[in-house]
C-alpha cells in the first residue's frame, strides 16, 4: 500500500494541535482527522480517535505496525513542513 496523497489543513500557530492531515493510499482509501501535535518530545500524529465514557479515546482507524505508522508519520511531516514554508513566503495566505 502506497501514499499517494497528504493533504496539511487547518494549520494553527497557537496550542498543541498544530494541524489536521488526510492521508489517501493507493489512489483509493483516505483517511481524514489525523491530527499533528506539539507533545513534550516533539511532534507526534493522533490517528482517528472517539470519546469513550470518562475522557478515554479509542482509534478509530489506526496502522497494525509500527513501519506503517513511520510511513504516514514521515509523509505527514514532510508535507506539513512544506505548508509551514509556504505559509511563511505568503503570511496572508490562508492556510
Amino acid at each position: 500500500m502506497q501514499i499517494t496523497d497528504v493533504r496539511v489543513r487547518k494549520v494553527n500557530d497557537e496550542g498543541k494541535m498544530k494541524a489536521i492531515a488526510s492521508v489517501t493510499f493507493d489512489d483509493e482509501f483516505v483517511v481524514h482527522d489525523i491530527k499533528i501535535i506539539e507533545g513534550q518530545n516533539g511532534l507526534f500524529i493522533a490517528m482517528p480517535s472517539r470519546k469513550m465514557g470518562e475522557g478515554d479515546f479509542r482509534d478509530i482507524a489506526h496502522p497494525l505496525v509500527s513501519q506503517t505508522r513511520n510511513k504516514i508519520k514521515d509523509a505527514i511531516f514532510a508535507e506539513y513542513e512544506k505548508v509551514l514554508a509556504s505559509k511563511q513566503d505568503s503570511p496572508e495566505a490562508d492556510v
